[in-house]
Order: structure tokens, then sequence, then C-alpha cells
């Protein structure tokens, strides 16, 4: 199979098979285009996603393998189990997207290393207000401690970004989107790229081709609709 670099055209929404994407930087298959709501939901649908530091153009990845989760299937240690029943906090569900997205993309304790940019803020806040893109936030005495946010395709719940101000916020709040998500139907959450943080919760590498299977079929099943209503939420 040939790997190439592709230049996407400005005008169509259109993205070539991730097959073609590059093994060295692995998953890179296409550069610039823009982050408007159409082209950022056409990538997703193919198992594509955007990340690029502040001075490179727009670059779209779809790694081989692909870091994912199954909901029922995250793992919570004795004592992780133990912090969460010591540990008062709320959770809500897209009550404070645009402070997570900002948070995430500022200085913080996290697990997530990826650079945000205001287009990028922009772009996903647009989502967010079209009801694709989705946050959890994790509060303590009404302060907003942790958080992550994403997009969800039918079933599937692509994760972008988490922050944490507190230990194990992140965690906390990786716990609370599995459990949520799996009450009201969902199936798999795809975390991009699999890390030492994200390993430790369970997260397991599919290769790629299994990962686009799955997300055919995820994308085309219906959550129930009453996931990503604004509100608080429990474990």
């Amino acid at each position: 199979m040939s790997r190439y670099l592709t230049q996407l055209d400005d005008e169509l929404y259109w993205f070539p098979d991730p097959v073609h994407a590059l093994e060295e930087p692995n998953g890179l298959l296409a550069i610039g285009g823009d982050l408007s709501p159409g082209r950022l939901l056409a990538a997703y649908h193919k198992g594509i996603f955007p990340w690029n530091e502040p001075h490179q153009p727009i670059l779209w990845w779809s790694p081989d393998p692909r870091g994912v989760i199954e909901p029922h299937h995250l793992h919570v240690g004795r004592t992780l189990r133990k912090l969460l029943r010591n540990t008062p906090f709320d959770i809500s569900v897209n009550c404070a997207f645009d402070e997570v997205i900002t948070a995430c993309a500022g200085p913080r304790r996290t697990a997530s290393g990826t650079w945000i940019s205001e287009p990028m803020i922009s772009a996903y806040q647009h989502l967010h207000r079209q009801g694709h893109a989705h946050s959890i936030e994790i509060w303590q005495r009404g302060e907003l401690q942790a958080g992550l946010y994403g997009l969800s395709l039918g079933r599937l719940f692509c994760g972008e970004s988490m922050f944490s101000r507190i230990d194990h916020g992140a965690k906390f709040a990786m716990i609370a989107l599995c459990r949520h998500f799996a009450r009201h139907g969902g199936t798999l959450i795809d975390c991009q790229m699999q890390n030492p943080f994200l390993a430790t919760l369970g997260i397991t590498e599919w290769p790629r081709a299994l990962f686009l299977t799955e997300l055919a079929e995820l994308t085309k099943q219906p959550l129930q609709a009453s996931c990503w209503q604004q509100g608080e939420i429990s474990l």
C-alpha cells in the first residue's frame, strides 16, 4: 500500500483513505484545509483528527494502532476506588465546555500534552454549540478542578483532551465519562494514541483497520438523547 501526505483542497471536505497515512510520523495523512465544522465532522467520521504545533499548518492524523477503551473495561484499581470514595467532588456534563477547553489549552497538571490553539478552541466551541462536542467537569466547592472534552458520534466518543488541577482529577473525569457514556448506550471511546497514563486505566491499542470498522458501525447507532443533557451527574 502506497503512503503519502495529501494537500487538502480548501473548498472540499474530502480526505484520503487512512490506509495511506505515513508510518513515520505515525498516522500523518494530510495537511492544510481549515477547522470548519463540516470539515471536522467529515474527518472524525473517517477516523481522522487534527493536531499541530502553533508554527505548523493544520495536520490531520489517523495513527496505527489506535488507543481505545470500551467503557465497561475501564480499570479502576483498589487505590483509585478508595480515592473515589474519600474525595469529595461533584460531576457535571456540558455545564462549562468553554472553561474546560480553555483549561486544556493552558498550563496544567494533566495526562495529555496536546497543545490547543485559539483557532482550535473556537472550532470546538462551534461544534459544542451545534451539539456535537461535549465536556465532563469535576468540581470541588464550586470550583472547576478537572475535566475533558471530545465529540460524540453515535455510540462512539472521540476524546480530545483533559486537564486537572487536583491529584487524580483527570482519572476522575475519565471514570465519570466511561460510566455515564455506558449507561446511555455508549460502546467505545477513542483515545487516539496510547500513553502511560491511559494505560493505567485499561486503554488498549487496536489495529487501525479494526477501529475504522467499528467506527463505521457505531456512528450509525443512536445514543440515548439524555446522555449529553446539561446538568449534574453521578458515578
